[in-house]
């Protein structure tokens, strides 16, 4: 059974609309509020244990057991799942609990210090502190970046059985073959533990003499550098491994992102491919289209393609009225595409001279926020009626004059 959960989240606030919304109603297939058009993350209706669940079921196979080891912080003292306190290093005098931190989120570590480390070296506005800016991005990208309708078939709408055996095929593969989840360890911590660390561009050895009686003893200091902006990384400081890119590359915390919409990797999980970094979201992108109607990966062999985007043919229709689009005209209104009824009824911007709506096919003269149709009827001096097609004239709060006098005349 097929279940995209419409119950969840009902008059939810629109963050963004705020009470132009009148709370949110999920769309029966478009993944969006009903009221306003805004998605799922804009109400915040995507709750603690649906995330966890979602990403629970991009790891459940059993071959990829070690990857939901690194996701579950095991050995660490944790309040609830992927939730974790953090002593600040400087002891505290008066009460311990201003000296602590809690987050949404950290990485598998069982080093505190490497944890909060890790940390600090994210952007200050993208730390999961909880209750934070950052708690809340996380809690967006987790939406935007692992979508569940691109892992699950039953959070897709009316797949055929041709189309839910493509799907399952697609995880499949994708899960051999690119996901992964990024390993925080410090290089000279690799490097101890006999791992083979060097840097892709070529990895600089430097001998230094460290006694000058005893010339024989020496130390090789390796030089490691960042494969995402090539700065140099320190021995000490937190480095992300992928597993599936080899432990030839490392990246600082802040550089471990998507290669296509340049977001930090939520939680650290990444995709492989071609020598690139992606979000779960792009790299779907980068193997099958995505309906832009219903933010849905599209496995049937026949779909559309209109405003250099791809929609099921079921799905290119009007945003009002849903009505197939296919052969008819349209407009595109914020991305989505309107119908002509719709439109004159609903968005159509009213002539300044007759006071009736333009039509889209109609040719009309813009000046700010104010249109007319461009017509001899129309466009004339608010004064004279002279018409002021192809003429200078004065603008005066959505009134058009040909001249100083008849402005004059009329103020």
């Amino acid at each position: 059974m097929m279940g995209l959960g419409h119950e969840q989240g009902i008059g939810a606030p629109c963050r963004k609309c705020k009470e132009n919304c009148e709370g949110f109603e999920l769309h029966f297939w478009r993944k969006t509020c009903r009221n306003c058009k805004c998605g799922q993350e804009e109400h915040g209706v995507l709750l603690s244990t649906e995330r966890d669940r979602k990403v629970g079921r991009l790891f459940e196979d059993a071959k990829y057991i070690n990857l939901i080891a690194k996701l579950k912080s095991e050995a660490i003292p944790t309040h609830k799942p992927n939730v974790m306190v953090l002593r600040n290093p400087v002891p505290a005098k008066k009460n311990d609990a201003i000296n602590t931190v809690t987050y949404d989120w950290i990485p598998s570590v069982q080093n505190k210090a490497l944890a909060r480390q890790y940390m600090q070296m994210l952007p200050k506005e993208k730390q999961p502190v909880t209750g934070s800016e950052g708690a809340q991005y996380r809690k967006k990208q987790l939406a935007k970046q692992l979508p569940a309708h691109d892992q699950d078939p039953s959070k897709c709408h009316g797949l055929s059985y041709n189309e839910i055996k493509k799907m399952k095929q697609f995880v499949e593969k994708y899960k051999s073959e690119a996901l992964g989840v990024g390993n925080v360890k410090r290089p000279s911590d690799m490097n101890a533990q006999g791992d083979k660390v060097h840097n892709p561009a070529g990895i600089r050895n430097s001998t230094a003499v460290v006694g000058s009686k005893d010339k024989s003893k020496e130390s090789k200091k390796t030089q490691y550098t960042c494969y995402c902006c090539k700065h140099p990384m320190k021995e000490g400081d937190p480095a992300i491994y992928a597993e599936k890119a080899g432990y030839s590359k490392l990246w600082h915390p802040a550089c471990f992102i998507c290669s296509i919409c340049g977001e930090i990797l939520v939680d650290m999980i990444y995709f492989w491919k071609n020598g690139k970094l992606y979000c779960g979201r792009h790299y779907c992108d980068s193997e099958k289209p995505r309906c832009s109607g219903c933010d849905e990966l599209i496995f049937s062999n026949e779909y559309t393609q209109a405003e250099n985007k791809n929609w099921h043919l079921k799905h290119f229709c009007c945003i009002d009225c849903h009505n197939i689009l296919a052969g008819k005209i349209y407009v595109m209104l914020k991305s989505k595409p309107v119908c002509k009824p719709c439109y004159m009824k609903n968005h159509a911007v009213v002539c300044q001279g007759c006071h009736n709506a333009i039509d889209p096919e109609e040719q009309r003269v813009i000046y700010k926020i104010f249109s007319w149709h461009a017509s001899t009827a129309c466009f004339l001096c608010s004064c004279c009626s002279k018409c002021l097609i192809g003429e200078k004239f004065i603008p005066v709060e959505g009134m058009v004059f040909c001249s100083t006098q008849c402005k004059n005349m009329m103020y």
